[in-house]
């Protein structure tokens, strides 16, 4: 029995793949084209309309964020330099100037004679207490030899009355006057230390009619001329001087500021000063906080703040005029830190945040303020001196998008 062609190809399996019902290739391209349209156009949108921003650049704050040179402190202020050590040289007495031998700006040693007075009664006083002295020391003598022959009288007449040749009055006699002699002696001895002590007085007074300098220093002022009374207190109606001269010790110069007592905060002992005189103003002197008066003055509602010179110099004059800036702590220890507009730091969720504007983008940063000063915030970590940082940034602007600066 044979089988038609038509009945084989019945039978025979055709092996072709089967072909795709679902979308066709053209409908794919088509769908591709369209979302890579849509995200080029979303792409396009954000590049063409940037948000608009003020912004400001960040400073950094150890060289200074201004012309001042000043950003970097935390407090400035003004004050004069003073001398721990400066005496009004005087005498402890009232006398008459025979000599000054001092002139403005001469360099002086502890102990050097300043000046002399006039001290001729109080040498004739000494030479007084001094005659005393010898009479009563002659007296003394004389008194003792005396006192001498009255014990040897006394033992004579006491061994006679044991044999019973002088009678009992006679030994009570001279019994007497041996007591007498010898109490006479010690009050006389007594006088003699009253007299040692009247020339020591008169050496001392005469030792006060010269002048002396209280410590090495230098005279800034020469306040007597001689044949001028003067005196260790006013007297005279003001024609009685009360000193020869003013002494400062030029080793002693400080600083004294007297700092707002809201701010008073801002300063600690030890905290590094930058000083500037007024005399020279380009001239910057490293000074450091040497205390804090632990009181404040209720009439000014200031607290005064000692502040000392790191380093003496000829040019540093006492009464000298000079502002001083204290600095922070990220300046002590060595830290950079920048200066930016406090409106520029923001808060989220309790932390500080600034946008830093980064080719035409806003880039979200968290940051660390350690200071606040006048309308600046210091930050010590975050940010870059240089950095563009948006100020105050609209509540609009997210992480990364397009930003233009706009004019104030």
């Amino acid at each position: 029995m044979s089988l038609s062609n038509s009945s084989l190809d019945a039978l025979r399996i055709d092996r072709r793949p089967d072909r795709p019902s679902g979308m066709k290739p053209w409908m794919i391209v088509i769908v591709a084209v369209v979302l890579v349209g849509l995200g080029a156009g979303v792409w396009w949108r954000s590049r063409a309309d940037p948000i608009g921003v003020q912004m400001a650049i960040a400073r950094d704050a150890m060289a200074g964020g201004n012309d001042s040179g000043t950003d970097h402190s935390v407090l400035n202020a003004s004050g004069y330099v003073t001398a721990r050590r400066e005496a009004t040289v005087s005498s402890k007495v009232t006398g008459k100037v025979i000599s000054i031998l001092i002139e403005e700006g001469m360099k002086v040693t502890n102990g050097q004679i300043l000046a002399q007075l006039d001290g001729s009664n109080v040498r004739a006083a000494l030479e007084v207490a001094q005659a005393q002295l010898l009479s009563a020391q002659a007296a003394v003598e004389e008194t003792r030899a005396t006192l001498k022959q009255a014990n040897a009288d006394y033992q004579r007449v006491s061994e006679l009355a044991k044999r019973k040749i002088e009678s009992q009055s006679d030994l009570d006699q001279a019994e007497a006057t041996a007591k007498s002699l010898q109490a006479h002696l010690e009050w006389q001895e007594t006088q003699i230390a009253v007299a040692r002590s009247q020339v020591d007085m008169s050496l001392q007074d005469l030792d006060d009619m010269t002048i002396r300098a209280p410590f090495d220093g230098v005279v800034t002022t020469k306040d007597a001329q001689p044949g001028e009374m003067i005196s260790p207190v006013s007297a005279g109606g003001g024609y009685t001087r009360t000193g020869i001269g003013t002494v400062v010790d030029m080793n002693s110069l400080e600083i004294d500021i007297d700092v707002n007592e809201n701010y008073i905060n801002r300063v600690r002992a030890g905290q590094a000063v930058m000083a500037t005189l007024d005399a020279y103003p380009d001239w910057k002197i490293p000074c450091k906080v040497i205390a804090i008066v632990p009181t404040a003055d209720r009439d000014k509602s200031t607290v005064k703040v000692r502040v000392g010179f790191n380093q003496l110099d000829p040019r540093i004059l006492p009464d000298m005029s000079v502002k001083v800036a204290f600095q922070n702590d990220d300046n002590i220890s060595g830290r950079r830190s920048v200066s930016i507009p406090k409106s520029a730091v923001i808060d989220e969720d309790g932390r500080d945040v600034v946008f830093v504007v980064a080719e035409g983008r806003a880039e979200r940063r968290a940051v660390t303020v350690s200071d606040t000063l006048n309308e600046n915030s210091i930050l010590s970590a975050g940010v870059s001196a240089g950095e563009k940082v948006v100020e105050a940034p609209p509540a609009v602007l997210k992480d990364g998008m397009a930003v233009k600066e706009e004019n104030p």
